[in-house]
This record gives structure tokens, sequence and C-alpha cells, in this order.
């Protein structure tokens, strides 16, 4: 079964004598690429260890390379939530199984989503929010970057946690919507922590609420939309590594060990920071478990909440 549990070993396995890859399904500059080539530079796995960007179709273009490149640790795939539990939902591919063909190596990070609001929405708090959302169904709309984007799949949640009616506004990234948001075009989005938490700063947006399950480092001052009157509401994006399912579990448990190692350098974390993420390392039951929730979570929003790609 896929990201099965790896048992602690002893013996080392030797990695190929070649680069060690780690595929990125994003452009060069973005948090994924910028996050992979921090892990990749402070890696020490004999071999040298390099950024590969295979950007295009949310992902799934590098996680098809990936689920077929050979299962010896010297291919790694860069993951998110949108990468293992929503694109392959709603693209229904049949190119690759992304719950049978990968094999979890570790979490790297986890980053709130900050609900961003505008001159446009009078709401001051998430209960205010609700409660004009209710009284004026589908007249609130939410920027976001698109189907299957974490800004939009959260939106959707949050209007099915809310019992709300709220009108989706794709972008084609979030700076744009936020730029409107700031502009009083559209009322509020659900934005990445890095890219919001410089405007919420300046005075420019207000935050409302965020996405984690319980208040962040990131930013410990703003409450989170489940302490505001949506209870277990949870909605956070990550980056972690996964390798093709046949690798050999105890090279499985060599990446994780050498992944943890990095995650506890203070340089690396106050760089995750900066990005948004809390390190959270994990063994590879954990994370294992942690994809399969995911999966579970977003393809049951996905199924109710009848989202398709038009």
């Amino acid at each position: 079964m896929l990201f099965t549990a790896v048992a602690p070993v002893l013996a080392q396995m030797a990695l190929p004598a070649k680069p060690v890859r780690i595929v990125v399904g994003a452009p060069p500059g973005g948090a994924p690429d910028t996050v992979a080539r921090l892990v990749a530079q402070h890696m020490n796995l004999g071999q040298p260890v390099i950024v590969e960007n295979r950007n295009g179709a949310a992902m799934m273009i590098a996680a098809e390379h990936v689920a077929r490149a050979p299962a010896d640790g010297s291919v790694l795939l860069l993951v998110s939530q949108t990468a293992v539990a929503v694109s392959p939902v709603l693209q229904k591919t049949r190119s690759f199984d992304a719950t049978r063909d990968f094999r979890g190596v570790g979490l790297i990070g986890v980053a709130p989503m900050v609900l961003v609001a505008g001159p446009s929405l009078p709401a001051q708090n998430v209960t205010e929010l609700i409660a004009q959302a209710k009284a004026n169904p589908g007249k609130i709309d939410f920027g976001n970057g698109g189907v299957g984007t974490s800004p939009h799949v959260t939106g959707v949640l949050f209007g099915l946690s809310t019992g709300t009616q709220l009108t989706s506004v794709p972008y084609p990234g979030e700076q744009a919507a936020m730029v409107d948001i700031m502009a009083g075009r559209i009322h509020m989005m659900f934005a990445n922590a890095a890219s919001a938490l410089p405007h919420v700063r300046s005075g420019k947006l207000r935050a409302l609420g965020l996405t984690s399950s319980a208040r962040s480092v990131v930013a410990p001052d703003i409450p989170t939309v489940a302490e505001s009157g949506v209870p277990g509401f949870s909605a956070d994006t990550w980056l972690g590594i996964v390798a093709p399912a046949a690798t050999p579990a105890p090279l499985v448990a060599q990446l994780n060990a050498e992944l943890n190692r990095v995650l506890t350098l203070p340089d690396v974390r106050a760089k995750l920071m900066t990005h948004g993420f809390a390190v959270a390392p994990m063994d590879t039951e954990g994370f294992g478990k942690f994809i399969s929730d995911e999966q579970d979570k977003w393809g049951k929003l996905i199924r109710d909440a009848n989202i398709k790609i038009d």
C-alpha cells in the first residue's frame, strides 16, 4: 500500500553514483522551488542533490515523471496537497495513481493560509463575515488562483463548513487577486501566509483568521478560523518529499533521517519561516498517515461540493 511505514534499519544502502534529483512541479522562484532548493543545498547524501523544475498541469507533469522514475532513491518529488490530494482527483489522471505510486519520505513544513479582507467587506472578524454571507447569499466573493488551488478549495471548504454561499473569482495568481481586494473590487480570499502577511502588516489588508487548527508561530497574533466560530476548521498548506513506491525501505529511511537532520538547522528553520512554513518533521509512518488523511479530506470535499474543472 502507498506510503508504507518504514521500519528502523541498521544497515545503510548506497545511493546510485549520480545526482539525486528533487523534481518540483512549479516554476523557479516560487515558494515550492525556493523551499526545495533550500533543503537540497543542505542535504548530505554522498551525491550531489539538485532541483529540477517540471512545471505544468497543476504539478501533474512532475508527479507523472517521478512515478515512472527509477526507484533507487535518485529521483524524488516535492509534493503538496495539490499534487497528491487535489489535482489527481480533479484531473482524474490515469497516467499514475497518487494513492499507490509514491512512498512518503518526509514532511518539510506546514503553513497556514490567511483569510484576508479589503475595504469592500464590512466584516471585521469571521463571525461577522458568516453573518453577512448568510444575509447576502452569493454576494460575497473570494479571489483565488483557479479551480483546485489551495485558496480555491479552502474557500469552498469554508462555505460548506459555515453553510454560506460564496462566489469564487479566479485569477492568474493570488497576487493579482490581492491587488483587487486592496482596491475594493472583490471582498476577500484565503491567501498563502508568505504572500498575505506583508500586506496585513502594512495595513492594506485585514486578517480575519488563520486556517491552521491552532495559532501559528508564523503569525501568533492572528486568531484561527476554528476559534472564531467554525470549530474544527483546518486547511493548512504543506510541502514534503516522496519517492517512487518501489524505492527500498532502507533508502527511504536514510532519506527521511537526512531530511529531518536538515530541518533541525537554525538557518533552514529561519528561512522556511520567512516563506510562512513552520518546520514539521515526521517519520515515514507519520507522513504516510498525514498524506492519507489529506487525500481523504480533499477528495471528500471535491465530491461533496461537486468541484469540476471546466
